[in-house]
């Protein structure tokens, strides 16, 4: 955990005001840079010190052998990690012939600041070098969301006091040189040097262009730059380069009062199948249409494009600026990985680190396309179409496995199974029920027809295909789904998993459902009446178990007849349990990693009673010991619904902070992405209510004493709605759209221009707080300290 105030406290802004070396691997994830294609993590621009050099392109990785102790059948023999590949972020300085390094001479002051309005992130210095030469220097640095392919740095630098010499040095470099490349040699030497150069072009005619080739996984990367510089008369610019380095070289002689002012242009491209020399030109086209739109253009048109984001997006949060910040932070965050997606993945780390080796897992599906699909649905549409586009390998896959249908990847980037632990990579097969759930909440939040026909039937019947063939009708006539992995890995292999089963009834019955709104495209599959019979027979037969002693569902069958891990007897620092205990022990005890028969209690609450839910969330927090980031927004969110608001409110923080407080000491792998988007979860279907499904939208809003006004916009079925809350009332607006049939609390009304105040109900205060394991309850957020809150300018 950060200790010392890292981050000052603002509305729209991360601001930096010294700069710590100790957590700098975490600051770099925190000012990463993304537009879901391109990802600059947030080194200082000469590039040393640093905690971990990361420039990413999406699904650009290398392959790297996955070793076993024992082989089985089924086991993925080779796993994807994601590639570092060439640097153009780096912009070198020398004052007199003295190296800026901030670790030498006088660091005066430091300050960078990630501008969420404006999608840039901004760094200036006072610096004195050790011979005396004092300087004052800036730069702002932004990946367009509206070129794909292009990112810019604007860098300038100034003497204080007299004149001095000053060189600048902007580069592109491959290959560099990595921290900690892992305990595996074998998985190191194919991550060391991974880049084979084929083509270095100096930028002697203003653009240089680097083309290189992953070793193993043969994709082609090419890299550009260019430049524009300014500065007073006299000043030489000269452009040089071999094997993985490229360089332009800008000297010059700067009075008190001049300065030089250099803009760096630089684009990637990517491809498996194109040639060098399209590359190349892709890429210089890129710089192209980059120069031509300059600096201010590029930087009008980033503030264009978040302001239509925020528009449509935006959560306001008053009485706790802690979560205001973070809840903005998680969705410029989101944005950033999803924004220019077009058929890619959204990795669990986003583009801002190479933790998870970059993969992207069921995640993204359940935790962060609910709050793109209503706040920025492209995004969505996108990282669906993804999965689509990797359909043929999971059908593959289930076909290896014996089963009909597809079975999609635990954890992958390029679409094959790349997990060596096999309860999870072979097992967990709920991943396909949420990636039908994506589809089915994206088709109710937008009702593109083209897409569900297109991209939704085929996605739903693969995966509803492997339902049918998975589960299997007992001797009673009911359908079992048995020897499943569910959300909770402490959990493995076990039979009739409940957040499984319902999640694949859901599945079955939206395949079929959507068959027959698209008959014809359902034939081009191949379904006929007899197999959607089938799915919805499965469907209602589904074995739900439920524990009549306890009056609780068990998370799988059996579950609430396991022996109860021993809590009290587990040291603090024998957390996380899977680092200091066998599987074994965890598997045959009643202890519960992250939320599993809780998650389904949200987003299958239709299933349970009122009562149920209440019973079932009070059972599962004493087994929870949250040893995941995806636990505490799903969390908070029951807490919510069950009337544990200060309880929900502790979880909204755990969930929000989870990266600018690096609660889980491992931020500077990259941020978390499905934590980030719970920020939004528990506030809007937390505090706010919020459901939505087959055409309505239902809202039960509640606030906790922490939270004295929540206000947030929401993008469905063409329109665009404001809900605003406080102890009070809660008034709806219809910004843009059609009038539309909402609830509140159960109550429905119409909503028009006009808009609609109702009574904002008090939640009870409950009798006890619900009790977790000792030592894992979440920190309480009336402990957070205000004394670094700082206003920034309104928008």
């Amino acid at each position: 955990m950060i200790q010392h105030p890292a981050f000052t406290v603002e509305p729209w802004w991360i601001r930096e005001c010294r700069l710590h070396l100790d957590v700098l691997p975490q600051t770099e994830s925190v000012f990463a840079l993304s537009n879901g294609h391109i990802g600059l993590r947030g080194n200082l621009d000469e590039g040393e010190p640093h905690g971990l050099p990361g420039t990413y392109l999406n699904s650009v990785y290398e392959l790297r052998p996955l070793p076993y102790a024992e082989a089985g059948y089924g086991y993925p023999e080779s796993g994807q990690t994601v590639v570092n590949i060439t640097n153009g972020k780096l912009i070198r300085l020398l004052v007199g012939d003295e190296p800026f390094d901030v670790r030498y001479g006088t660091l005066h002051d430091h300050e960078r600041r990630l501008d969420m309005r404006a999608g840039t992130l901004t760094r200036k210095v006072h610096w004195t070098s050790p011979a005396g030469g004092e300087i004052r220097l800036s730069s702002t640095r932004l990946v367009s969301f509206t070129h794909r392919a292009v990112a810019a740095v604007h860098y300038e630098v100034e003497p204080v006091d007299q004149p001095l010499s000053v060189v600048v040095q902007s580069e592109l470099v491959a290959n560099e040189t990595l921290p900690g490349m892992g305990e595996d040699p074998r998985a190191a030497a194919a991550l060391e040097a991974p880049l084979e150069l084929e083509e270095n072009t100096p930028g002697t005619s203003g653009v240089a262009v680097m083309v290189h080739c992953t070793r193993a996984s043969r994709l082609r990367v090419a890299a550009a730059m260019r430049h524009d510089i300014d500065g007073p008369t006299g000043t030489r610019a000269e452009a040089d380069g071999g094997d993985d380095v490229s360089r332009l070289t800008v000297a010059t002689r700067l009075k008190p009062g001049e300065r030089l002012r250099l803009v760096k242009y630089f684009a990637y491209g990517w491809s498996a199948q194109r040639s060098r020399p399209a590359l190349h030109d892709q890429v210089v086209a890129a710089l192209a249409a980059a120069h031509l739109t300059g600096w201010e253009g590029l930087l009008s048109d980033q503030r264009a494009y978040l302001d239509e984001f925020w528009a449509g997006a935006d959560v306001e949060v008053e009485g706790d600026a802690e979560v205001q910040q973070a809840v903005r932070f998680g969705l410029f965050h989101l944005l950033q990985s999803g924004a220019r997606l077009e058929r890619r993945p959204v990795p669990g780390k986003g583009l801002t680190g190479s933790g998870y080796d970059g993969h992207a897992f069921w995640d993204t599906e359940s935790f962060v396309l609910p709050v793109l699909t209503y706040t920025h649905p492209r995004s969505a549409a996108d990282a669906l179409e993804w999965r689509q586009s990797i359909l043929p390998k999971a059908e593959d896959r289930a076909e290896q496995l014996g089963l009909r249908g597809a079975a999609f990847p635990w954890r992958t980037i390029n679409g094959e199974e790349c997990s060596g632990y096999w309860p999870a990579g072979t097992a967990a097969f709920h991943i396909n029920a949420d990636i039908a759930d994506a589809v089915v909440r994206y088709v109710d939040a937008t009702e593109d027809a083209d897409f569900e026909r297109e991209t939704g039937v085929p996605l739903l019947v693969a995966t509803a295909r492997l339902w049918s063939s998975l589960g299997h009708h007992d001797i009673e006539g009911q359908y079992r789904i048995d020897g499943v992995t569910g959300p909770d890995e402490y959990s493995a292999v076990s039979d009739n998993n409940v957040y499984t089963n319902l999640m694949a009834q859901q599945n079955l019955r939206a395949a079929a459902d959507a068959c027959v709104r698209h008959s014809d495209r359902a034939q081009e599959l191949g379904v006929g009446l007899e197999e959607i019979a089938i799915w919805r027979d499965a469907a209602s037969a589904m074995v739900i178990p439920y524990d009549e002693r306890m009056a609780v569902h068990p998370q799988s069958e059996g579950f609430t007849r396991h022996a109860v891990w021993d809590f009290d007897s587990t040291k603090p620092e024998q957390y996380p349990l899977l680092l200091h205990f066998p599987y074994f022990d965890l598997y045959r005890k009643q202890v519960v990693k992250q939320a599993d028969l809780v998650l389904a209690l949200h987003l299958r609450g239709d299933a349970f009673t009122p009562e149920e839910k209440a019973r079932d969330f009070a059972y599962y927090e004493r087994l929870t010991v949250r040893d995941s980031s995806l636990s505490a927004c799903t969390q908070a969110v029951i807490a919510a619904e069950v009337g544990q608001l200060d309880l929900a409110y502790d979880y909204l923080g755990e969930a929000a902070l989870m990266d600018l407080h690096d609660l889980e000491k491992n931020t500077r792998d990259g941020v978390h992405m499905a934590s980030l988007a719970g920020a939004w979860t528990a506030l809007v279907a937390g505090f706010g209510g919020m459901r939505a499904g087959n055409g309505r939208m239902c809202f039960s809003p509640r606030l906790p004493s922490g939270i004295t006004r929540l206000c947030f916009r929401i993008r469905y079925r063409g329109r665009l709605l404001r809900v605003t809350v406080t102890a009070d009332t809660t008034t709806y607006e219809l910004l843009h759209g059609q009038a539309l049939t909402l609830s509140h609390h159960g109550e429905e009304f119409t909503l028009d221009r006009a808009p609609l105040r109702r009574t904002t109900p008090v939640t009870p205060v409950p009798a006890t707080r619900l009790r977790q394991p000792p030592g894992r309850e979440p920190i309480p957020r009336h402990a957070a300290p205000p004394s670094r809150v700082t206003p920034s300018p309104s928008p």
